[in-house]
């Protein structure tokens, strides 16, 4: 895998981040307009992700061979549409991990969908993301991160820290200050997604598989969140939260007149009290 230099790297990271925060405001205040989906997907994907694909272009040139093929890694394969769904369930499974130890560790954690809940009821506005979420973000954002930030960190430090160091940047790129310090379990969340990208990319020598995977990634979170089954799901919890669990048998032995009697009063492990009241209790006294 070629090199770049570091400042391409932080140069990528600068763009990419001015660019976002600057068309999430612009497409606040010009979604009341009511204009063509085509008009907002233009809009977002100029604004968003433009300037990025026009800084992997420069970076080429300035310091590469000004290919895109050979300097970011951007050589599309009829094989990435295989290799895709293996690193997005490589992805999934680090998202797993990553949320399974910030939940046991009681960090905060926010979710970046609350938006897409919020405004799901505008046509608009659920086209123009899933379009923008689908297609322009998985190429642009691994152009960038797996493309220019690794290469360029690989420049001046060992591979193994140049990938979590990418993939913790990924993470950094989606912080949302509404989300205060819930933004911290977000990123280490998403560290983990983007240092399985970064994996991929540095295996396979380019970022087709990766962009397949990001793909599938945003992708199935649209379509958990936009169907409702996120909703559902969390109203499932929330109920059995307010559900209490016997976890534990009555065992009671007497001795009479020198017989050994022995009575169990066995409750099935899993029944649930609610109320105070005792639901589905089976007594079995045993005489022995």
């Amino acid at each position: 895998m070629a090199t770049l230099p570091i400042v391409a790297a932080v140069g990528a990271m600068v763009v990419l981040t001015t660019s976002l925060v600057v068309s999430k405001y612009l497409l606040d205040a010009v979604l009341h307009f009511a204009w063509p989906v085509a008009v907002y997907v233009a809009l977002l994907g100029l604004v968003g992700y433009g300037p990025s694909v026009w800084w992997c272009r420069y970076t080429a040139r300035r310091w590469a061979t000004g290919r895109l093929g050979p300097d970011i890694g951007l050589s599309p394969r009829w094989s990435d549409l295989g290799w895709g769904p293996v690193v997005w369930l490589c992805a999934l499974g680090a998202q797993v991990v990553a949320a399974s130890v910030v939940v046991a560790l009681g960090v905060p954690i926010s979710s970046n969908t609350d938006a897409i809940n919020e405004a799901s009821v505008d046509r608009t506005y659920v086209v123009s993301l899933v379009i923008i979420a689908v297609v322009a973000a998985p190429i642009v954002e691994e152009m960038i991160f797996r493309g220019v930030v690794l290469r360029g960190l690989r420049s001046r430090m060992p591979t193994v820290i140049a990938v979590v160091l990418q993939g913790v940047l990924f993470g950094a790129a989606h912080v949302d200050p509404v989300h205060g310090v819930g933004n911290v379990g977000l990123v280490l969340v998403l560290s983990g997604v983007g240092i399985a990208f970064g994996v991929a990319s540095h295996l396979f020598r380019r970022i087709g598989p990766s962009i397949v995977a990001h793909a599938l990634f945003n992708g199935a979170v649209l379509l958990v969140v936009l169907t409702g089954v996120a909703d559902r799901l969390q109203n499932a919890i929330s109920e059995r939260e307010e559900v209490g669990v016997v976890d534990q048998p009555y065992v009671a032995e007497v001795d009479r007149d020198g017989d050994a009697i022995s009575i169990r009063e066995s409750i099935r492990l899993g029944d649930i009290v609610h109320d105070d009241e005792r639901v589905g209790i089976e007594d079995t006294h045993v005489v022995e």
